[in-house]
This record gives C-alpha cells, structure tokens and sequence, in this order.
C-alpha cells in the first residue's frame, strides 16, 4: 500500500514541522446489519496511521557531518538548540501519554499553526485509541482553529475536519459530525479540482472521510444515502490496495453487508461473491474471512428466498468455525442453520437440530432464548400451539433481565417472537411484545430503520383488531422514518401508505384514501414494477377509493388497468382477471346510472406533505415478507 505524499508539506514553507502522513488503514473493519449480530453489525472505520510511519516528519539531520560545538552556544543557538529537541522528543514519543508531556513543553516555543500539527496528530492518536473522546475532541478542535486561521485550503485542513467528524461521531452528536465531514467532503472536492494537493495526499483523507460519512448516515437512519459514501470508499480502496488483497475483500464484503441491511439482496450478492472469491484465492477454503463471507451470503440468499442456496452456505461456513474451534460462532451458525430449514418447510428437523443446539447453551443466556424463539417458529409452524407458546414465554422471560445489557437484541427477538403470536391470532400479545420492542429502540438513533419497521407492525395489526383511528398515528410515523431510511421510494414505505389507504377507506375519507393509494402505487411500479401483484393490488384499491367517492370516470380507468395487468399474467391469474373484469362491469353500470359532474374527473393531485412532519427518532429489520404480510 503506497504511502500518502508529504509533496504538500513543502508548501507550508514557514512551519519546522514538515506534516502528517496518513495511510488507508490494513485493519479495516466492515459495516454490519442490525441483523448480523449479527455481523449485517458492529463497526468502527478509522483512518489509522502506520505504527513506523512519523505523524510529524522533521527536517533531516546527517549525523555523519555533525561537527563538535562549542560549550557556550549563542542565545538563539540555544533557543533553537532547544525548540528541535522539542520537536525530538514529541516525534519520539510512543504513547499519547508522552506525546501530550511533550506538547506541554512545546506550548512554551512553538507557534499556533505548529502546534496545530501537533494537536492534529496528538487528536488523531486519541480518537484512534477511543478512550477519552472529549480529549481528542479538544485537541481536534485545536487543530482546527489553528490550520485554518488564514482560510487557505489546505490538505491539513482537510484532516483536522475528518478528525472533527470522527470523534463527534464517537460522541454521538450525528449533526455536529455530518457537517464537518461534509465540509471536509467539500474541501478535498476543492483541492483535487484546482490541484492544489495531489491525488495521493488526497485520496487517504477522502477515503477516511466517506467511510465516516456512511458510519454517521447509518448512525442517523439514513441508510440509503450511507450506501453512496461506502461505494465511493470501496471505489478508492479499488485504486489504492492491490488487486485481491485481503482487505479489499474485506470492504467489497462490507459493502455487501450494507446492501442487504437496506434489504436490496439483488446489488448485495456480486459484491459478496466477489469478497468469497477472494479471500479463497488468497487465504485458502479454510479461513475465517471465508466462513464470514460465507455468512453474509447465506444472509443474503435468505432474503432472496433461495433458502437452499443459503442452507448450503451456512454448513460449509460451520466447517470453518469448527475447524478453527470458534464455538460462540459456531452456535449462532447452528441456529440461523435451523431458520433456514424452517423456512424450507423442514420442521422436524430443524427441531431435531434446535434440540442439539440448547444443551450447548447456557441457562438465561441470549443464545437460549433465540433457540427457544426457533423452537416456538417451527412449532407454531406445524400448529402445535401449545407447544409454541410455552417456548416463546421461557424466551420472553430470558429477555426480560437482558433489556438494559442488549437492547437492540432483545428488540429485535420480542419483534420475532410477535411474529408467532401474530400467526396464532394473538394479536393482543403480539401489539404488546412490539410496543416493548419499539420502547427500546426509540433510545437507540443507529435502529431507525427498525423502528419504522416495529412502528408499521402495531398500525397494520390494529388494523386487523379494527382498531383504526389508533392504527394511523403509527402508520405516519413508520412512513416517515421508513422514507428517510431506505429512501422515499423503497417498497415497505409503498406497503405503508397502501395500508394508511385502507385505514382512511374504513373511516368513511376515501379523498385521504385515493391520495395514499396514489402515492403506494407510484411507490410500487418504481420498486416492484406495475405487474407486481402488490401493484396491482394498490392500483385495485385506488380504483375502490375513486368509486368511493363517485368519481366513476377515474375508477373505471385504473381498474381497466388492474385488468390489463391481470391478462398479463395468463393462466397463472385467470380468477383474478375474471374478478377485476366483473368489478370493471359494475363501475360501468355505475356511471351510466349517475351524473358524474359534482365528482373529480382527474386524479387528485398526490400530497405535497403527506404526513404530518414531525422530528422522528429511530430502527428493526423490514423486510419484504414481512412488509407483504401488511397488505
């Protein structure tokens, strides 16, 4: 990995310190899901700095020309004498502990702008080791001031705004953090287009500071933007690393990650291929970084429903972590392995499986209650549910103690556990698991996307209880955190505004009604495509609402194209054809029968705000079944 350049420090011809010297880091880690716990999950991108390569780099001194001086130095020998063994002894420093003794004595000789670049890498080595934030944000904020007192643009600049952005960030303050990285973002953009820097200084900062960008947009919800910096960081881990390097497969298998945690499956699996192919050319069938590679893949053919493909990833995945005696991996394998043949309709022996996989556990430990959670699924599956409630209350009542210690995870196992309930018709139970789950996620920014999803649930389920005027205050929200998500037109927001539809029907609005079918199915033909059954489906509602509402002439035309969806369909849809021709017969008689000028004869225009707006906090996984189980 080639270093940056330190050509730009020869320009800052009035400073002894001649600059910082980042690398892109070899130690990389990836983003991770919420569901990956899940990996699709922790994640920490930094630009690190090479442990031998001198964050300040100091004029050179040829030892072998150093002639004897004389005892008695003249006073500003001495002063100089005295600044370089400053500079001597902070360059040598190994911890920020001796690095800070060092800046101490440097405030003393050294000038604003030098001691910015020192305060640049002092902040730097801090938000690097992440122990005292507040410290490394002081320093950054330092460093800041001084580098950019005379406004110049500058690379330094550059990275004393990433450093800014890295440490609010571990601080948690998402605003603060966007706007520095995005000025940062801005400043580089700048430099790269007047030439100012050269590529090569550039492109370290740029790849810490869109790294950081996709770690704060994803901290913020707002997942669908975050997958627009990750790619522009891989772009540049493309150009700098080597071709099949380890790390590289690493990011593109980040980046598949980030993919399928915004459920797009489709623009996840090359990238996880690609992280598989090269990690076994490069480190062999056994190695670790293959076996995760091979669990992300199983992540992402389960979400394309290619269960078995995702079943054969898993087990050759367990050999791995067997091998290499990685038990607490293992179990989780042996557990999403027991999912996916649930999933295949295997029920007998995902429960032969689960019941091996519980003598492994420890007694109110988490993986307990997630086997007791795969137990109740099976069961509830083959409609023993007796049998099922019992597993899912000895797995409440685990998650119950570990609320305050993991409650992202306990969340995201009340929602799973709802889901059984659901299916038994409990909903009571079900609205009441939810609501606990959406209770710990609501104090969690990073989940947003997990809140909508819970938040869409109890709507769509007290729907079903008839329990409309409660259902729409969480259908708005889950709508409006959902859009700043995955993007205002990812299909669970179509899913969303289709049930909002159903929800003003049966209030006796169908105008509010027409407007949020409108609005699902210009979701849904962009998401699904217009012969998706869930469009049609949504374009059938919208032609209900207009005939609702006496407006026959626009009832008629979209159920003419509920009808011409159907034919599209052939065989496979005769009886849906058959009931959509017979409904469009019914309007016509309608409208021969009724004056149709009180009524609109265009459709009405979408909603310029939909939803009421409303400062929204934060996430569960939604996905696509799910999603369609709210019709």
């Amino acid at each position: 990995m080639k270093k940056a350049s330190l050509s730009l420090i020869l320009k800052l011809n009035r400073q002894r310190f001649r600059g910082i010297s980042p690398l892109l880091s070899r130690d990389y880690i990836s983003v991770n899901s919420p569901s990956s716990s899940s990996p699709l999950h922790s994640m920490d991108h930094r630009i690190q700095f090479c442990a031998k390569t001198p964050g300040l780099v100091y004029p050179c001194r040829n030892l072998g020309t150093l002639v004897e001086k004389p005892n008695q130095l003249p006073s500003r020998q001495r002063k100089l004498k005295e600044k370089s063994d400053l500079e001597e002894a902070f360059e040598s420093a190994k911890t920020s502990e001796e690095m800070l003794r060092a800046f101490k004595d440097m405030e003393a000789c050294f000038d604003g702008r030098e001691l910015g670049l020192a305060s640049l890498k002092i902040g730097l080595k801090l938000d690097q080791e992440g122990e005292d934030p507040e410290k490394a944000l002081s320093f950054a904020d330092k460093a800041l001031k001084a580098l950019d007192q005379d406004g110049k643009r500058s690379i330094l600049v550059a990275m004393a705004l990433q450093l800014m952005g890295s440490v609010n960030y571990s601080l948690k303050r998402f605003n603060d953090s966007l706007g520095y990285l995005n000025r940062a973002n801005k400043l580089l953009g700048r430099l790269e287009e007047e030439r100012v820097a050269s590529v090569e200084d550039i492109r370290p900062v740029m790849h810490a500071v869109q790294l950081e960008l996709g770690n704060v947009k994803t901290a913020m919800g707002r997942r669908e933007e975050a997958l627009g910096n990750l790619k522009k960081a891989l772009e540049i881990k493309e150009i700098t690393l080597e071709k099949d390097c380890k790390e590289l497969g690493v990011a593109y298998r980040d980046l598949a990650e980030a993919y399928a945690s915004v459920l797009n499956f489709k623009e996840a699996l090359p990238f996880g291929l690609k992280a598989l192919e090269i990690h076994r050319k490069e480190l062999g069938n056994n190695s670790v970084e293959v076996a995760h590679d091979r669990r992300i893949l199983g992540v992402i053919y389960t979400g394309m429903e290619e269960h078995e493909k995702a079943l054969e990833q898993n087990e050759l995945s367990q050999k791995i972590l067997k091998n290499w005696g990685l038990s607490s991996e293992l179990l989780r394998s042996e557990i999403d392995a027991a999912n996916m043949q649930i999933a295949l309709g295997k029920y007998d022996e995902a429960i032969n499986t689960l019941k091996g996989i519980v003598q492994q556990t420890d007694k109110d430990s988490e993986n307990r209650a997630l086997v007791f959670i795969s137990m109740g699924k099976a069961l509830c599956n083959q409609e023993r549910f007796a049998d099922s409630k019992r597993c899912l209350e000895i797995a409440c009542g685990i998650l119950d103690k570990k609320e305050t210690v993991s409650p992202i995870e306990v969340a995201e196992a009340y929602s799973e556990i709802s889901m059984q309930y659901e299916t038994m018709n409990e909903f009571e139970i079900a609205i009441s698991l939810l609501k606990r789950s959406l209770a710990l996620l609501e104090k969690q920014p990073q989940e947003q996307h997990s809140e909508g999803s819970v938040s869409a649930r109890i709507g769509w389920l007290l729907l079903l209880k008839g329990e409309v005027p409660q259902a729409i205050p969480y259908l708005e929200s889950a709508a409006e955190i959902l859009k700043e998500s995955f993007g205002s037109k990812h299909f669970g927001v179509g899913y969303i505004y289709n049930n909002l539809g159903a929800a003003y029907l049966e209030l006796d609005r169908p105008q509010s009604a027409a407007q949020m079918f409108a609005v699902a199915k210009d979701i849904m033909d962009v998401s699904l495509g217009p012969h998706h059954v869930d469009s049609i489906e949504t374009c059938q509602n919208l032609s209900k609402a207009y005939s609702a509402m006496g407006s026959y002439p626009l009832a008629i035309e979209f159920q003419r194209r509920v009808v011409d969806a159907w034919e599209g369909h052939g065989a496979s849809a005769e009886d849906e054809l058959r009931e959509a021709q017979h409904i469009l017969e019914e309007l016509k008689t309608k409208a021969r029968g009724t004056s149709t000028n009180q009524f609109p004869t265009k459709a009405l225009p979408l909603p310029q705000h939909s939803l009421a707006s409303r400062n929204l906090h934060p996430n569960v996984s939604f996905n696509q079944n799910s999603a369609g189980s709210m019709r």
